[in-house]
């Protein structure tokens, strides 16, 4: 039975609950936890999560949530007719924004209350503001003033406490959610988990190379997080040379990533396996199935540590103390964003375009040595 009192802005445990969450898949993974303490103290809640249908392909049929709604961009210049089609185009995505703001109000109204008891907008954007503001709610709970950029702070009729550091761990933010609502973010809990189709399909899939694999994650959405594709090759052979492990890709298929795919394919003078593509599912078995996982900031390494697979973190452009694996494999990230070795750099939101150019091959093989041994 949950221990939960009454806490910050709520009385008495919410009948109904909307996370509000339109972002990327490393994002939604770090929602998980919410979602699954939210879950452990309000065990009679109904859960609404609005999502992109990117990462709803991820968490479609987590337990903890009972319902999705999904947010749909849409285009820029619609040519939609009538006093509402310049406020579409006012930002990229406002048609879908009213689309999914009426998703919201179907889904409260099929409830008794027909409201949310408790909305919690755990991002700082324009569009989750609107969307926000437009689901029926009491208590619409956001991000303090100094924190919700994008005017995000207008929406919301809460906020969380201000933080003395400002932007933390992007997980400790989306925890002080929870605390400012008397609700223990611990044990930590993901959920992640394969069903009996993905473990056969996992188990066929390794069953047919008799050797360890290493993932490896050769693109993010963004160019400036990603290492080289010579960085790549040369790491995967000595993989292969020195551990026995068989290197495989993995992720998406976006040009760039079959850019570098192809050129490491060509430049490895050892067998590179390419798995890359068939969705987030299949990318979710084939990082658990992995012996290793090596891979830029991006949405794929926190899936990775969302399953506990060893995974070495290339970080560069972005911060790794408040982007990277959250509490577990910081000794295997290959920390590039120092600008000198050892430098103590603040836990700050600050892009270093130069840092992914400073890692060198060894010293990702440092930290396979340490991952391994």
């Amino acid at each position: 039975m949950s221990g939960w009192k009454p806490h910050g802005p709520l009385r008495e445990p919410p009948r109904s609950i909307l996370i509000v969450m339109l972002s990327a898949v490393g994002d939604a993974v770090q929602v998980l936890p919410v979602v699954s303490s939210l879950r452990r103290d309000f065990p009679e809640t109904h859960l609404t999560w609005i999502i992109q249908p990117g990462p709803y392909e991820l968490v479609r049929d987590h337990p903890a949530v009972d319902e999705f709604v999904l947010f749909h961009r849409g285009k820029r210049g619609s040519k939609d007719r009538g006093p509402i089609s310049g406020i579409r185009n006012l930002i990229p995505g406002a048609r879908g924004v009213l689309r999914a703001g009426r998703r919201l109000r179907r889904s409260a109204k099929r409830r008794p209350e027909r409201s949310f008891d408790l909305v919690l907008c755990l991002q700082v954007y324009f569009k989750a503001g609107i969307l926000a503001a437009m689901a029926p709610g009491q208590i619409k709970l956001g991000f303090d003033r100094s924190r919700a950029r994008d005017l995000n702070w207008l929406f919301t009729t809460h906020r969380i406490p201000p933080h003395p550091q400002g932007f933390g761990h992007i997980q400790d933010q989306y925890f002080e959610f929870l605390e400012h609502l008397g609700v223990d973010p611990y044990p930590l809990e993901y959920g992640m988990v394969l069903s009996e189709t993905e473990k056969q399909e996992q188990g066929e899939f390794f069953g047919s190379l008799n050797t360890p694999t290493c993932a490896m994650v050769v693109g993010s959405s963004d160019p400036r997080k990603n290492w080289t594709p010579d960085g790549y090759s040369e790491v995967a052979s000595r993989i292969k040379e020195s551990f026995g492990l068989q290197p495989v890709l993995v992720g998406g298929n976006s040009p760039d990533e079959d850019g570098a795919a192809r050129a490491i394919l060509e430049q490895c003078p050892t067998k590179v396996l390419d798995a890359r593509g068939g969705g987030l599912r299949r990318l979710l078995w084939l990082l658990g199935g992995s012996a290793l996982v090596i891979g830029p900031d991006t949405g794929p390494l926190h899936m990775a540590r969302a399953m506990e697979v060893p995974v070495i973190g290339l970080y560069g452009f972005t911060n790794p103390k408040r982007s990277g694996p959250y509490r577990l494999f910081s000794e295997l990230i290959v920390d590039g964003y120092a600008r000198f070795p050892g430098e103590n750099y603040p836990l700050s939101m600050e892009r270093r375009p130069a840092g992914m150019a400073r890692i060198t091959p060894e010293m990702v093989m440092e930290k396979v040595g340490i991952a391994l041994g």
